[in-house]
């Protein structure tokens, strides 16, 4: 039985089918003040989302689009 209180996942929620790393604005959503990637269990997405959610932050550090570290 599922609890009220659970939060929904933001991808599911929108019904956006694919996570893109050029789209920074929603990727920063998931990204602590330290640049590292927030836990599922924090957000909400579920795990298929997180694990796209996770490449794709991923992906837009190696092409210089976020930083890997806060400044």
């Amino acid at each position: 039985m599922k609890n009220n209180m659970e939060k929904q996942c933001h991808f599911c929620a929108h019904n956006m089918k694919a996570i893109d790393y050029k789209n920074v604005e929603t990727l920063k959503q998931f990204v602590d003040v330290h640049s590292r990637i927030v836990r599922r269990r924090s957000t909400g997405v579920c795990a298929n989302h997180q694990r796209k959610l996770a490449r794709a932050i991923k992906y837009a550090r190696h092409m210089a689009l976020m930083p890997f570290v806060a400044a």
